[in-house]
């Protein structure tokens, strides 16, 4: 008898997510559990971004009090692919933190430029000199993109 195996599908969000959705459930108590594992509390994370929900981005939100960078740095994309504006003042507060993980900055960077909304580029352009490349390299990148959405939104007919 031979096995199928299963593949990860294309979300829709055009991304190939490294956790699958998980089915129904409490998924903000999983991806606040210091104690499950990363894979499960990702599983919550891409829930809550396919719900899509104003609650969704609170409770994605609310996970950056997470041990781990990786999380936060999973976290600060999934809220550029949302491209809701209510998660801002906590990308701002992320890409401020100077003692926050340098990729978890760069991805609140990049989410920020995502989102399109031009209210982030003071915070944005206050980080263009830092040090750190990835983080100055990224809002670089964002502050490109929200130039580019808002020439687009000039030239539509």
């Amino acid at each position: 008898m031979k096995l199928s195996k299963v593949v990860p599908e294309v979300s829709d969000f055009g991304s190939v997510d490294p956790a699958p959705p998980a089915p129904q459930g409490n998924h903000r108590d999983v991806l606040q559990d210091e104690q499950a594992r990363m894979f499960q509390r990702m599983r919550a994370v891409f829930a809550l971004r396919n719900e899509g929900s104003d609650e969704a981005v609170d409770a994605l939100c609310a996970a950056f009090s997470s041990n781990s960078a990786l999380l936060r740095h999973e976290l600060a994309y999934v809220l550029g692919q949302m491209q809701n504006a209510r998660a801002l003042p906590t990308l701002w507060d992320r890409l401020e933190d100077e003692d926050e993980h340098v990729m978890v900055r760069h991805e609140a960077a990049e989410a920020m430029g995502a989102i399109g909304d031009s209210s982030s580029r003071p915070v944005l352009q206050r980080f263009l000199e830092h040090p750190a490349p990835e983080i100055s390299e990224s809002c670089e990148v964002a502050l490109d993109l929200l130039d580019w959405c808002e020439r687009a939104e000039w030239e539509k007919p």
